[in-house]
């Protein structure tokens, strides 16, 4: 965990002065194993940015594998930089203990997030993050890099809800022909290419298709709240995900079209050969559609409607004056249970043993309204036919 900022600077730690001096950390926005996200201000233009304070002084971490790690971040980060739907690095810090990382501030959060608060998603609102998310992957691709972590969490949204796509921290940058055989990544987004060359003896490889593999998982997760493969036992998803095990038969699909299942179908095959490039699901009718088809209205039906809820309406509020409904069966097992019946019984108690009662005295007629039966006659009243049908 990176320290607070009062113990961060230190006298030789010029990178850590330097943001100091340029930036005005704020609250925290997120932690990681060796880092914490701030928003912080920038004294001479008051804007706001992200800052990733990267810790490299835990001994619990292997100090050069982060910060090479991050520095490959930085490097494909400044390549793929420009693009709307991507996020802006603009600035870096480094120090031998501390990589400081100023990134565009976006005030939406996750994807991951914004999908919790509202379960699933519509076509129209899929359609819109999807497309933004390919444009951003068509231009990570055409600059030879594969992401290799593409998953909600790593989908941000700025305020006005544009994706913002970020985390490069296992992005490689492809030579020519060249095949990936590393494991990375989240569990239920990875590409069963991927998972075949790290169980298996095999030595095809991957690339940048299992990026489309994982946006398949993201657009299934948008319209209906659930990823595809997810199971509480990890084996039995990660099966699921090398045989391509999944189904749109649940509930939440019948109202979605054909059309997004198609591109869902298309992205989601097993053989890489046969998946979508970024390039062919752009193509794809999902996006060149402008308007989902929608019902004629139906004036006449929809005023029907309005007066079946008016009505319903009217019947939830006349309920507590609605009598409670009374079969034979219960009034003659438990008669005193129902409280138009035991309003009869008790008045007439009342009515007959009332003189007993001297004014004042709550606990003689408190005993007016038992319905007890004595205890050495609860098993035989009980067993008797002939009590029970006299009611």
């Amino acid at each position: 965990m990176a320290r607070d900022e009062t113990d961060d600077i230190l006298p030789d730690q010029d990178a850590a002065k330097e943001f100091y001096a340029k930036y005005e950390p704020k609250e925290v926005l997120g932690r990681g194993v060796s880092s914490t996200v701030r928003r912080c201000i920038e004294k001479e233009t008051g804007r706001e940015y992200a800052a990733k304070i990267i810790d490299l002084s835990n001994e619990d971490n292997n100090a050069q594998c982060v910060r090479e790690s991050t520095l490959s971040e930085v490097h494909i980060l400044r390549l793929v930089a420009g693009h709307p739907y991507i996020i802006e690095l603009h600035d870096v810090f480094e120090s031998t203990t501390f990589i400081f990382l100023v990134f565009e501030l976006c005030r939406n959060g996750e994807l991951f997030d914004y999908l919790t608060n509202v379960v699933t998603l519509s076509e129209k609102k899929t359609k819109y993050i999807m497309k933004q998310l390919f444009e951003a992957l068509q231009f990570v691709h055409s600059k030879n890099i594969v992401h290799r972590d593409l998953k909600p969490e790593n989908i941000l949204l700025d305020d006005n809800f544009n994706v913002k796509l970020t985390d490069f921290g296992f992005a490689k940058i492809l030579k020519p022909d060249e095949k990936l055989f590393d494991l990375c990544g989240t569990p239920g987004y990875l590409a069963p290419e991927m998972l075949r060359c790290n169980m298996f003896e095999i030595d095809e490889g991957y690339e940048q298709t299992v990026d489309m593999w994982a946006c398949g998982v993201i657009m299934y997760t948008l319209l209906v709240g659930c990823p595809p493969f997810w199971h509480r036992k990890q084996m039995i998803m990660l099966r699921n995900i090398m045989e391509g095990k999944y189904s749109f038969n649940s509930p939440e699909w019948e109202s979605i079209t054909e059309t997004p299942k198609d591109l869902i179908r298309k992205l989601l095959v097993v053989d890489p050969e046969k998946r979508l490039t970024v390039t062919e699901a752009l193509r794809h009718e999902f996006f060149q559609v402008t308007h989902f088809k929608t019902k004629k209205f139906d004036a006449k039906k929809y005023f029907r409607f309005a007066i079946l809820c008016v009505r319903c309406l009217i019947r939830i509020r006349r309920l507590k004056f609605t009598p409670e409904p009374l079969s034979i069966s219960v009034a003659a097992l438990d008669p005193y249970r129902v409280k138009s019946f035991r309003k009869v019984i008790d008045n007439c108690a009342f009515r007959v043993y009332g003189h007993w009662v001297k004014k004042g005295d709550c606990q003689n007629r408190a005993a007016l309204f038992e319905n007890i039966p004595k205890t050495e006659m609860k098993h035989l009243l009980q067993s008797s036919t002939g009590w029970t049908s006299c009611f």
